[in-house]
């Protein structure tokens, strides 16, 4: 028997907890398979190929795309079992894990020797790497150290046809091959499953400094990002909140911030001890550019935990209004982040929407919230007619549709404004020469 009955899951009842992710989308599987080893999902392929069956494999469905539901009739594949860390090598700076690890658990393993791996998404508690790397997640820190694609070695992994395939190196450097790593990182599992990854580990910074900046408006916050930017020192994080977000978060629990705020930067710096306080000085200046309300520096851990309070609040706030809101992960490049945000003002007055815009302003990944209930079929509808135009207003200005996210389904009709035929049409190819009968994720990623 290919996998024992402790480890499939065939009637409805038992299949329906595998249905959905933290999109607002649902699709029932045939049945859910849990592998413990490469050979059976190898010869799960082989029959899937046969029968063609469709088949889409999973983490802890932390993702917000509908990247992961299964096709409905299908098989979903989960990793969870497949869940060992195989090594932790300090000497190399490197570690090799299955795909069914989560993040936390990676990082704390890395911790007791020193070091952590970048990527670090809100959901670290529990989402996979498996996960992170299918849609190259990666969270705050992605500013400085960057995404998954820039902190993986290697691959191994099993493609559509049933191969197994080996990508990358062990070294930091390496440029024999083609470079599979990068194509299958994002892929969301439409090319191949994959079953190990080979990860770059990064040395725990010694002192960590973090700041709070004020501005009267998203113009004069955004000037303030691209001159954090343009200087020598990176900061670990650097985060953004525009002023619907500040008046949200007030409604729900009075951070402290004064009434004329209009933008708010959290800003994380994370250098040697020697290093710390220059580099927390020359942040400061940088963000105090004409017409900044206040810069405040945290000197103790009390003082980090309040000055984070008003970004933690946000999250609770956003769900108390809208539990079922839409969030998309936008990218535009920092010096139109006020023209972004400018244009979303815009959009919410047209659309009689409430717009809520945060994130990662070092790379100029904007979370773009629309408050509405979708279960109100004229909200949902001119939450539709918004999002266009969203989109539209992003590839405008020389932007891309998910920073961390990934297409999944929601996104998937968009894919083309950004995208040329002939780039999608090589894309195609490479799915179709590494899932021959379009079985792996089918409906995902390409339009």
């Amino acid at each position: 028997m290919l996998f024992p009955a402790s480890d499939l899951l065939v009637h409805p009842a038992d299949t329906l907890a595998y249905s959905y992710d933290n999109s607002q989308l649902q699709s029932i599987p045939a049945a859910v398979a849990f592998p413990r080893r490469d050979k059976q999902i190898m010869q799960l392929l082989k029959h899937c190929n046969q029968w063609r069956l469709p088949l889409t494999c999973r983490g802890k469905g932390t993702g917000t795309t509908g990247a992961s539901l299964p096709p409905a009739g299908g098989i979903a594949l989960s990793l969870e079992h497949m869940n060992e860390i195989l090594e932790i090598d300090p000497d190399n700076r490197l570690a090799r894990v299955q795909p069914g690890v989560t993040n936390q658990q990676l990082q704390q393993a890395a911790a007791e020797h020193g070091f952590f791996w970048p990527p670090d998404p809100t959901s670290a508690a529990v989402c996979t790497i498996g996960g992170n790397l299918a849609c190259n997640a990666a969270g705050p820190r992605a500013v400085k150290y960057g995404t998954c694609r820039e902190n993986t070695l290697g691959l191994s992994a099993i493609t559509g046809s049933g191969n197994l395939i080996h990508t990358g190196v062990r070294t930091t450097k390496g440029v024999v091959g083609y470079d599979l790593t990068r194509l299958l990182i994002g892929s969301e599992g439409t090319l191949a499953i994959i079953t190990e990854a080979t990860l770059k580990l990064t040395p725990l910074p010694e002192a960590r400094r973090t700041l709070q900046a004020i501005y009267p408006d998203v113009t004069t916050a955004a000037a303030a990002v691209s001159a954090i930017m343009a200087q020598p020192v990176t900061p670990s994080a650097l985060e953004f909140m525009d002023g619907q977000a500040l008046h949200m978060v007030k409604n729900y629990s009075d951070p402290g911030i004064a009434g004329n705020a209009g933008a708010l930067l959290m800003i994380e710096l994370e250098e040697s001890t020697a290093a710390i306080d220059a580099a927390t000085k020359r942040i400061a200046a940088a963000a105090s550019i004409p017409g900044c309300l206040s810069v405040e520096v945290a000197r103790s851990q009390e003082q980090v935990q309040q000055l984070w309070r008003t970004r933690k609040a946000l999250s609770p706030a956003l769900r108390n209004v809208a539990p079922k809101k839409i969030n998309e992960d936008v990218v535009v490049p920092v010096s139109r982040i006020p023209d972004l945000v400018q244009g979303l003002t815009g959009l919410a007055q047209k659309h009689a929407i409430t717009i809520i815009n945060f994130g990662h302003a070092g790379n100029g990944n904007i979370h773009v919230n629309l408050l509405i209930d979708p279960d109100d079929p004229q909200q949902l509808a001119a939450a539709k007619a918004c999002l266009d135009e969203v989109f539209s207003l992003v590839l405008g200005l020389g932007g891309t549709l998910s920073g961390e996210h990934g297409i999944g389904l929601v996104k998937r009709e968009f894919v083309r404004r950004e995208i040329d035929d002939p780039t999608l049409a090589l894309m195609q190819q490479l799915k179709d020469l590494l899932d021959p009968n379009g079985i792996l994720n089918p409906g995902k990623t390409l339009p």
